[in-house]
Protein backbone atom coordinates (compact mmCIF):
# COMPACT_ATOMS: atom_id res chain seq x y z
CA UNK A 1 0.00 0.00 0.00
CA UNK A 2 1.16 3.37 -0.99
CA UNK A 3 2.40 6.02 1.99
CA UNK A 4 -0.33 8.09 3.99
CA UNK A 5 -0.64 11.20 2.42
CA UNK A 6 -1.47 13.36 5.86
CA UNK A 7 -1.04 16.84 6.72
CA UNK A 8 2.18 16.94 8.28
CA UNK A 9 0.71 17.64 11.14
CA UNK A 10 -1.38 14.84 11.68
CA UNK A 11 1.32 12.47 10.07
CA UNK A 12 3.64 14.08 13.18
CA UNK A 13 0.96 12.77 15.71
CA UNK A 14 -0.01 9.68 14.05
CA UNK A 15 3.59 8.73 14.08
CA UNK A 16 3.66 9.27 17.47
CA UNK A 17 0.48 7.37 18.09
CA UNK A 18 2.13 4.41 16.58
CA UNK A 19 5.25 4.85 18.73
CA UNK A 20 2.78 4.43 21.62
CA UNK A 21 0.87 1.44 20.63
CA UNK A 22 4.36 -0.49 19.91
CA UNK A 23 5.31 0.64 22.97
CA UNK A 24 2.29 -0.35 25.21
CA UNK A 25 2.63 3.45 26.67
CA UNK A 26 -0.38 5.95 26.10
CA UNK A 27 1.03 8.46 28.54
CA UNK A 28 1.95 11.09 26.06
CA UNK A 29 -1.37 10.73 24.95
CA UNK A 30 -2.83 14.18 26.25
CA UNK A 31 -0.65 16.14 24.64
CA UNK A 32 -2.40 14.51 21.40
CA UNK A 33 -5.85 15.21 21.71
CA UNK A 34 -7.45 18.55 21.40
CA UNK A 35 -8.94 19.90 24.58
CA UNK A 36 -12.18 19.26 23.41
CA UNK A 37 -11.78 15.95 21.81
CA UNK A 38 -14.56 13.43 21.34
CA UNK A 39 -14.55 9.35 21.34
CA UNK A 40 -17.06 7.76 19.94
CA UNK A 41 -17.42 3.99 21.01
CA UNK A 42 -18.86 0.64 19.41
CA UNK A 43 -20.92 0.26 22.31
CA UNK A 44 -22.24 3.78 23.13
CA UNK A 45 -24.92 5.95 21.37
CA UNK A 46 -23.83 9.51 22.43
CA UNK A 47 -19.81 10.25 22.20
CA UNK A 48 -17.74 10.94 25.33
CA UNK A 49 -16.15 14.20 25.12
CA UNK A 50 -13.37 15.82 26.75
CA UNK A 51 -9.21 14.86 26.63
CA UNK A 52 -9.38 13.60 29.72
CA UNK A 53 -11.73 11.12 28.87
CA UNK A 54 -10.67 10.24 25.58
CA UNK A 55 -7.22 9.06 27.26
CA UNK A 56 -9.08 7.52 29.90
CA UNK A 57 -10.53 5.39 27.53
CA UNK A 58 -7.79 4.95 24.97
CA UNK A 59 -5.53 3.99 28.03
CA UNK A 60 -7.57 1.63 29.34
CA UNK A 61 -8.76 -0.26 25.76
CA UNK A 62 -4.72 -1.18 25.22
CA UNK A 63 -4.51 -2.72 28.73
CA UNK A 64 -7.91 -4.83 27.15
CA UNK A 65 -6.82 -5.44 23.87
CA UNK A 66 -4.50 -8.81 23.62
CA UNK A 67 -2.60 -9.18 20.54
CA UNK A 68 -3.35 -5.79 19.21
CA UNK A 69 -2.01 -4.74 15.40
CA UNK A 70 -2.85 -2.31 13.39
CA UNK A 71 -3.04 -3.45 9.09
CA UNK A 72 -4.25 -1.40 6.25
CA UNK A 73 -4.11 2.48 6.99
CA UNK A 74 -6.03 4.67 4.45
CA UNK A 75 -6.20 8.51 4.89
CA UNK A 76 -8.75 10.88 3.13
CA UNK A 77 -7.79 13.49 -0.11
CA UNK A 78 -7.48 16.64 2.80
CA UNK A 79 -4.89 14.75 4.68
CA UNK A 80 -6.32 15.32 8.64
CA UNK A 81 -8.45 11.50 8.66
CA UNK A 82 -7.34 7.95 9.06
CA UNK A 83 -8.62 5.32 9.18
CA UNK A 84 -6.76 2.18 10.83
CA UNK A 85 -7.87 -1.52 9.84
CA UNK A 86 -6.55 -3.50 13.69
CA UNK A 87 -7.42 -6.89 14.77
CA UNK A 88 -6.70 -8.17 18.35
CA UNK A 89 -8.25 -10.58 21.14
CA UNK A 90 -10.23 -9.67 24.33
CA UNK A 91 -11.58 -12.20 26.79
CA UNK A 92 -10.46 -15.21 23.94
CA UNK A 93 -12.38 -13.68 21.39
CA UNK A 94 -11.30 -12.38 18.24
CA UNK A 95 -12.11 -9.40 16.54
CA UNK A 96 -11.05 -7.12 13.73
CA UNK A 97 -12.44 -3.17 14.13
CA UNK A 98 -11.67 0.47 12.53
CA UNK A 99 -9.73 3.66 14.12
CA UNK A 100 -11.32 6.73 12.66
CA UNK A 101 -9.39 9.36 13.70
CA UNK A 102 -9.64 13.48 12.84
CA UNK A 103 -6.94 15.51 13.62
CA UNK A 104 -7.67 19.60 13.18
CA UNK A 105 -4.14 21.59 11.42
CA UNK A 106 -2.22 21.63 14.30
CA UNK A 107 -1.91 18.07 14.54
CA UNK A 108 -4.39 17.02 17.66
CA UNK A 109 -6.71 14.65 17.51
CA UNK A 110 -10.23 15.78 17.48
CA UNK A 111 -12.29 12.97 17.04
CA UNK A 112 -11.61 8.96 17.34
CA UNK A 113 -14.58 6.52 16.20
CA UNK A 114 -14.26 2.97 16.70
CA UNK A 115 -16.08 0.26 14.99
CA UNK A 116 -15.56 -3.32 16.08
CA UNK A 117 -17.09 -6.92 14.70
CA UNK A 118 -18.18 -9.41 15.33
CA UNK A 119 -20.88 -9.37 17.60
CA UNK A 120 -18.76 -11.79 20.17
CA UNK A 121 -15.69 -9.81 20.28
CA UNK A 122 -17.98 -6.59 20.51
CA UNK A 123 -19.37 -7.99 23.63
CA UNK A 124 -16.37 -8.68 25.38
CA UNK A 125 -14.60 -5.35 24.31
CA UNK A 126 -18.20 -4.13 26.10
CA UNK A 127 -17.85 -6.48 29.03
CA UNK A 128 -13.97 -5.89 30.14
CA UNK A 129 -14.49 -1.90 29.14
CA UNK A 130 -17.52 -1.88 31.88
CA UNK A 131 -16.03 -3.52 34.07
CA UNK A 132 -13.14 -1.19 34.12
CA UNK A 133 -14.43 1.82 33.51
CA UNK A 134 -18.51 1.78 34.05
CA UNK A 135 -18.99 4.14 36.83
CA UNK A 136 -15.76 6.64 35.71
CA UNK A 137 -17.92 6.73 32.25
CA UNK A 138 -21.23 7.06 33.59
CA UNK A 139 -20.07 9.87 35.81
CA UNK A 140 -18.44 11.74 32.86
CA UNK A 141 -21.98 11.84 31.07
CA UNK A 142 -23.42 13.26 34.08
Amino acid sequence: MSELKLHPKAAESLNHWHDMISKGDLSALPGLLDPQAIFRSPMAHTPYSGAAVVSMILNTVIEVFEDFVYHRKLSTADGLNVVLEFSANVGGKALKGIDMIRFNEQGKIVEFEVMVRPLSGLQALGEQMGQRLGAYLAASKA
